[in-house]
């Protein structure tokens, strides 16, 4: 039993329709679930990912429209990173991001670095870990070039080798001291690497991060890895239903919020694969306000074609 890499990530937006732009047309990500919050559901809650919606591709937003802008600070992730599959299709992020108004920057190594509108920071490396490439179908992106998934997360950790005892508890590896931990499973594998923070607090707002969740099989695989993170001193929710995956959540000690999720559902449960990010999906307790919450939705255009609420 491994956690397969990363599940999801889901971030704080506060422009639904400006983050659908940057995402589902800059990015050419598919918009593959349009749904709302499960405990404030006059806002969004929007899915990208690859074609399928693929576990390790899945990147999702909170929409809250009167969000103040966020900074990320000790125990936040402060950066996303993805594969692309090499150099040549990190030259065509930097041309296809500048040429659209986006700054980008180039790190040692030749990594390539950009944030979203709202300040949410994104890495892109080329990568050859062999893990299957997780991509979307977009007609202006060379599907040579396409982001292929997540490779990990950044986070900020003062001491991070508090957290050291959980994550290998949680069968996390780490290959050299200081370097980042690897949750490889089987078919995937994702990592976290923790930097040394800014003096300044976090504030969780539009452009941050939530939180972040790592893959796990099934209800099985929850149930064990829940009662391996008790016994690691962590606190876990019970197992919780979030329709297109079943999710525990729990800080780990650098104070990021983990959710393991499990992959036996996915995001056809009520929409066909073909169609999935097309419809208004809602959890079936909210079934009854549909007239009522299409109204107060923001309309947001898909770049796929259509425009709904």
């Amino acid at each position: 039993m491994a956690l397969e890499g990363l599940h999801h990530i889901t971030a704080i937006t506060a422009d639904a329709p400006r983050n659908v732009d940057f995402y589902a047309r800059l990015l050419g990500l598919r918009l593959v679930k349009k749904t709302v919050n499960f405990d404030q559901p006059d806002v969004y809650h929007l899915y990208y990912g690859d074609e399928s919606g693929t576990p390790g591709s899945i990147l999702t937003f909170f929409e809250f429209p009167d969000a103040a802008p966020g900074t990320a600070g000790d125990g936040m992730v402060h950066a996303i990173v993805w594969r692309v599959a090499g150099p040549d299709a990190l030259g065509f992020w930097a041309q296809r991001l500048t040429d659209d108004g986006t700054a980008v920057t180039w790190d040692e190594g030749g990594l390539l670095r950009f944030a979203d509108p709202e300040g949410l920071t994104h890495e892109i490396v080329a990568s050859d870990a062999g893990d299957a490439p997780l991509t979307a179908r977009a007609l202006d992106i060379p599907p040579a070039h396409a982001l292929l998934g997540f490779h990990g997360v950044r986070a900020y950790a003062r001491v991070p080798e508090r957290s050291a005892p959980l994550l290998t508890a949680l069968g996390f590896a780490q290959r050299a001291p200081g370097g980042a931990w690897i949750a490889q499973g089987e078919t995937r594998h994702g990592v976290i690497h923790y930097d040394a923070p800014p003096a300044p607090h976090g504030i969780q707002g539009a452009g941050t991060v939530h939180h972040i969740a790592w893959s796990a099989a099934d209800d099985a695989e929850l149930t064990s890895l829940r009662s391996t993170a008790i016994g690691a001193g962590a606190r876990p929710t019970p197992i919780i239903d979030r329709q297109y995956f079943h999710s525990v959540y729990f800080r780990e000690p650098s104070g990021v919020l983990f959710e393991l999720a499990s992959r036996d559902i996915g995001f056809a449960v009520d929409e066909a694969a073909a169609e999935l990010g097309t419809h208004l999906k809602l959890p079936p307790q909210y079934e009854g306000q549909r007239a009522q919450l299409e109204a107060a939705l923001t309309p947001i255009t898909n770049p796929r074609g259509g425009t709904a609420g």
